[in-house]
């Protein structure tokens, strides 16, 4: 009994060091954002002595933060509906589909291959190559480096929710008169919806946050996204405002904020079920 109690002690100091070291950095650049300039330059405290929303003000007026967030919005959806698209088709082909010549294993090999392979390997070859195509400096660039990325990580993900689905539930709607296009859209789809939405959450927050690709690709501030942009106020140049800096942190996680409320129970369901075979 004292054994128990003792555990669930340890179980729950244990989850409350985890929770603090997790949400603690988010509750500082929170308070961060909120306080004056004044308030920054006075000295450290864990709270903030005053309230101003100066910081917020400052980063949409003289920094050019909404064009920033539209350039995000921009480059996370197209790549996004673009990668979901060709890799929710690729995953369902290579659960089902029966390759000559025992192709099938040297292709999910290379799918893992270029999933697990450092993003900055690819750089050298997507510069040159967009360079050669005359679109460097421009969303383009960036939207494709994304899809590369976010492609094979879809692929991999959803080939075990394909796998797990019952055959015979499509021959089924076959025999019925389905085609295979209203098979695979009204009786596959639905049953991995779970997994897709996982999978996208997670895609999505891939594309928000990167930034590698974007400062190799882009120098023009029209086109910087937001952690481009968020970058520049930590340069030699100047002096860091962290005001902003927090203040611009904030703003990016309601997105990711968003998108995790209100599927959460499709993530949750998603991954676990993708790592469970039954």
């Amino acid at each position: 009994m004292i054994s128990n109690k003792r555990q669930k002690t340890v179980k729950g100091i244990c989850l409350a060091f985890l929770m603090v070291w997790t949400l603690f950095p988010i509750y500082w650049m929170f308070t961060l954002s909120i306080r004056s300039q004044d308030d920054l330059n006075s000295g450290f405290s864990f709270y903030p002595r005053s309230f101003s929303l100066e910081n917020f003000i400052g980063l949409f007026t003289e920094k050019g933060f909404l064009n920033a967030i539209l350039n995000s919005l921009f480059v996370t959806c197209t790549s996004l509906c673009v990668s979901l698209v060709f890799g929710v088709m690729c995953s369902y082909i290579l659960s089902r589909a029966r390759f000559k010549f025992g192709m099938k294993g040297p292709m999910l090999f290379w799918v893992l291959l270029i999933r697990i392979l450092p993003p900055i390997s690819l750089a050298l070859p997507l510069y040159i190559m967009m360079t050669s195509l005359g679109i460097i400096n421009t969303m383009t660039p960036i939207v494709l480096a994304h899809i590369l990325i976010n492609v094979p990580f879809i692929i991999w993900f959803l080939l075990s929710f394909f796998q797990k689905l019952p055959v015979e539930v499509e021959e089924s709607a076959m025999v019925d008169g389905a085609s295979e296009w209203q098979m695979f859209t009204k009786i596959v789809l639905p049953q991995v919806l779970p997994g897709l939405t996982a999978v996208g959450i997670l895609s999505f927050m891939t594309s928000w946050n990167e930034y590698l690709y974007g400062v190799i690709f882009v120098q023009d501030p029209q086109n910087f996204t937001i952690p481009l942009l968020l970058s520049t106020m930590n340069s030699e140049q100047e002096l860091t405002q962290w005001g902003m800096v927090a203040s611009g942190g904030v703003i990016s996680l309601i997105p990711v904020l968003f998108f995790v409320i209100f599927a959460q129970n499709f993530l949750i369901s998603g991954l676990s079920s993708g790592a469970v075979k039954e």
